[in-house]
Parts: structure tokens; sequence; C-alpha cells
């Protein structure tokens, strides 16, 4: 009887250890996520040089988006988030997907869509409406790696520049082979 109680007690302080051990900080798993963070803001370019530059207001609702391919330009992974109050956002993404390590630098950032009707145009400053490709995490600490990025900028439907680079339909109905004279 007592060899049993002994060897429960040897057992039982045998895990304790182990259990401080861990706990310690000793090494253990490599955390699972990584981060990408920014902000989205509203740009109004009716108003004056300085205000237009300066006076971007915080976007509250934008949705961003963070799409990771594979090494055959396969989409692996989507993950997204809202802006907060103060135009901020925090996507985290998964570093391993069905038991591969992704590459961050397979993955862009980009803009999705706005809550505000008066400011509602996605613009390329920054990358926002192409997508913006993840290049160097601005934070790697212990488990801790998080991508910072710059602002992203809506703006308003007065604003937007017309894409003059498409050939109107009208254009292309040329006669006879004749050019098109202006």
């Amino acid at each position: 009887m007592r060899t049993g109680v002994l060897s429960t007690s040897v057992l039982l302080l045998f895990l304790g250890i182990c259990t401080v051990v861990v706990a310690a900080g000793y090494p253990a798993e490599e955390t699972q996520l990584f981060q990408v963070t920014g902000k989205v803001l509203c740009q109004d370019c009716s108003k004056g040089w300085n205000e237009w530059v300066n006076g971007a207001e915080p976007l509250k609702g934008a949705k961003v988006s963070v799409t990771c391919l594979d090494e055959r330009s396969r989409i692996v992974q989507y993950a997204s988030d809202l802006t907060d109050g103060a135009g901020d956002f925090v996507v985290n993404c998964h570093k391993y997907v069905n038991g591969k390590k992704l590459d961050p630098k397979n993955c862009f950032l980009r803009l999705v869509e706005s809550p505000d009707p008066l400011c509602n145009i996605a613009t390329n400053f920054a990358g926002g409406k192409t997508g913006l490709k993840l290049q160097r995490p601005a934070v790697v600490y212990r488990d801790t790696v998080k991508y910072v990025l710059g602002a992203f900028y809506y703006t308003t439907p007065m604003c937007d520049e017309p894409d003059t680079s498409i050939l109107d339909d009208d254009q292309d109905d040329s006669k006879d082979g004749e050019q098109g004279n202006y």
C-alpha cells in the first residue's frame, strides 16, 4: 500500500515540475498567427490643399482584406476586418494552411468596401485599391509577428478621376478603314 502512495506522489511531483518548466517560458510551439494592421481614412478633395492633405477623417466600418496565395498563385487564405472608430484595423492570418507554412510575402492587403455613401471610392494611394503586398514585418518579438501598414484612403465620387484609357464603343466603329480624325 505504501509503495502505491509513494509512486503516486512521485508521479504527481514529476507532473508538477513539468508544468512549472513549461509555464516558465521554455520553448513552446511557435504562434500560429501573424497580424496585419493599418488605418483607413476618408479624404475629401473639395477642401483646400492643406485640409485635403492633413484633414483626412477616420472611416469607421470600412472593410479591408488580406488574401494569401500559395507558390502556384492559388488563393489559400482570405481574412478581413472592419475598421474601428479611429479607422484602425487588425487582420489575423494563419501561418499554416493545410499543414503548409504560408509565406507572408505572397499575401496582399486591399480595400474592400466603405460604409459611407459619401466617401466610397477606393483610391490607389498607398496601393489600397489594387492591393499592397506584405514585405517585412514591423514587429517580430517572441510569438508576435506584425505587419504595420500605413494609411489607405477612400474619397468622394466628386474626386474620382475618370478612366480615360478605355475606348468608347463609338470610336471602335470606324467606317471603311478610315481613321477617326479630331
